[in-house]
């Protein structure tokens, strides 16, 4: 394929797949139940940690997540007491557990009072058009308090190889500016030039098959050259093509 064949035929299956049916088998329906900005940014950025596994279980236990906060995840954050989170010590999705949770709220809980919240964390650190080095400082700024051990490998870190699909899934919801509905682009302050498509095996293999993918691991190199190779693509908004990627490989096997 040419350039423009690729450009053409992505262009075409973005549009196919980034439609408001997509959002009723796909975990952003989590946080498309609140209308609270801050909500939406909890819920998304908690259902995007889980995202790993089956879909079903991933959006049930996600559900679970939000009853477990009452529904209301930016209150729950902000306002808990310690007797509040004995009921999500229980709490389970594969091998994040109720221990990873509870750090999870009380470092949502310091990102709000002490750093003004997820947007002002990330936006800070975006540079040179891209979010990766925002994820490594967010990273920082998220462990700053005390934690466990075993909860530090559920942020990824670029700065360690890592592709952080699930982190550059999140950000894709809070900042693309999506005429359809689906991506929310509630975050204002970070460009979509900048966002990085969430890598995985699904969008991994299908970019290979397409030759914008040379590299074999799904790592922070090759997060890279796919990313180069979609701003050739879209300069303004590369991760539109996350919907082709994911659309081709997911419900057509391609």
């Amino acid at each position: 394929m040419t350039p423009l064949d690729h450009k053409t035929f992505l262009d075409e299956k973005a549009a196919q797949y980034n439609t408001p049916n997509f959002i009723e088998s796909d975990p952003i329906q989590i946080p498309h139940q609140f209308s609270l900005k801050e909500d939406i940014e909890i819920a998304g950025f908690l259902t995007a940690t889980i995202a790993w596994g089956n879909r079903k279980m991933i959006i049930s236990n996600a559900q679970k997540m939000m009853t477990l906060m009452g529904n209301s995840p930016y209150d729950f954050v902000l306002n808990h007491e310690n007797h509040h989170l004995e009921k999500i010590e229980h709490f389970v999705h594969r091998t994040f557990n109720g221990t990873d949770f509870i750090f999870f709220i009380k470092a949502l809980q310091n990102i709000y009072k002490k750093h003004h919240g997820l947007e002002a964390v990330f936006a800070k650190n975006t540079l040179n058009l891209s979010v990766q080095p925002s994820i490594s400082e967010f990273k920082k700024i998220f462990f700053e308090i005390e934690y466990p051990n075993r909860t530090l490998k559920h942020i990824s870190d670029p700065s360690n190889n890592s592709a952080a699909k699930r982190i550059n899934m999140f950000l894709r919801w809070m900042v693309r500016q999506d005429t359809k509905g689906v991506d929310f682009g509630i975050w204002k302050t970070i460009p979509m030039a900048a966002l990085s498509c969430p890598l995985d095996v699904h969008s991994g293999n299908v970019a290979r098959k397409l030759e914008l993918l040379t590299r074999k691991q799904n790592d922070a190199k090759a997060l890279f050259e796919l990313d180069s190779n979609l701003r050739i693509l879209d300069p303004n908004d590369p991760v539109k093509y996350d919907f082709a990627l994911f659309g081709l490989g997911v419900f057509e096997k391609f």
